[in-house]
């Protein structure tokens, strides 16, 4: 199943918004209830590091489009969902940063 990219830049920032926000929920989660979540503590900082520094760059215009992954995709490729439940998110940033914006034709 293919993965649909971001339509326009600003959806584009808002999936990295949200993105942050859930990798947010989810640290205060693993903190809460460390038996459940321990395994969460592996990679959550990691994450976040990543996605703030990409929305940064997003907010003072140094982001650019390249075709290679994100720093964060070893992480989400070897999470399953129920450690990382928004994986599908990551995954859609991901390939729009390597493909560009999914434009109508």
């Amino acid at each position: 199943m293919p993965i649909i990219k971001a339509r326009s830049t600003d959806e584009y920032v808002d999936l990295v918004q949200q993105a942050v926000f859930e990798v947010d929920e989810l640290y205060m989660a693993a903190e809460f209830d460390m038996e459940s979540m321990g395994a969460t503590a592996n990679f959550v900082d990691d994450l976040a590091k990543t996605l703030k520094a990409l929305l940064a760059s997003m907010k003072d215009g140094s982001y650019h489009f390249e075709n290679r992954d994100l720093p964060f995709m070893p992480i989400v490729e070897r999470e399953n969902e129920r450690t990382l439940p928004f994986k599908f998110m990551l995954r859609r940033i991901n390939e729009t940063h390597r493909y560009g914006l999914e434009v109508e034709e």
